[in-house]
């Protein structure tokens, strides 16, 4: 049972990071996260930069309108070197086109994130370019999928893989009337999340 006098520990351990985090992730602005947990943005703003210690309640209603556990906005051990996902239990967003899961998260001054992410047949990110600092990397593990990088296209079938500056304007097609995986990861030094986030965004278009 959470305790409301360890509250301020916790917040030492970062929950306001992972706040920060999975509402991202979600690809959910500060309005939308307050929209759906029924807290003001300007409560939201401080629990995240750690100015504030949030309730028992405000976190449930938090977590509820992330579509997290609870537990989820806690860290266990942020000194942590390790980080163990079992198969299928990593953190996942998933939309009508297009689902992710995060393989893995949670390291002290984290540079990747690693994610399989599904795509549905026929959808399609022409609408959305994706461009966001860092490199990344693709690895295509089921179906094929058509993969645009600048002004060029490459056709991606199981085992294929691709590495790119990620500055570059990209994004995908699946023609195919079967859904693709992906193994894709991002790396930045500044901020990987908005690699994510910018990703869920075209993906919730296509």
């Amino acid at each position: 049972m959470l305790q409301l006098s360890n509250m301020d520990d916790y917040l030492e351990k970062g929950i306001g990071k992972r706040i920060k985090h999975f509402r991202k992730s979600n690809a959910l602005s500060m309005r939308d996260l307050a929209q759906k947990s029924g807290l003001s943005a300007n409560a939201i703003s401080r629990i995240e930069r750690g100015e504030n210690s949030p309730t028992i309640s405000s976190l449930k209603r938090i977590s509820e309108a992330l579509g997290i556990p609870i537990n989820d906005l806690f860290e266990k051990n942020p000194a942590q070197a390790i980080v163990y996902v079992k198969n299928a239990q990593g953190m996942r967003i998933k939309k009508p086109n297009f689902s992710t899961e995060s393989l893995g998260y949670g390291l002290p001054n984290q540079q990747i994130e690693p994610y399989r992410i599904t795509i549905a047949p026929g959808a399609d990110t022409s609408s959305e370019v994706i461009s966001h600092p860092g490199q990344e990397f693709v690895y295509c593990i089921f179906g094929e999928i058509n993969y645009f990088i600048g002004q060029q296209q490459f056709k991606l079938c199981v085992g294929d893989s691709i590495l790119f500056n990620a500055q570059y304007p990209h994004g995908w097609c699946n023609p195919n009337e079967e859904q693709a995986e992906l193994l894709i990861v991002f790396h930045s030094r500044d901020d990987s999340h908005i690699a994510h986030q910018r990703h869920v965004q075209a993906g919730m278009e296509a």
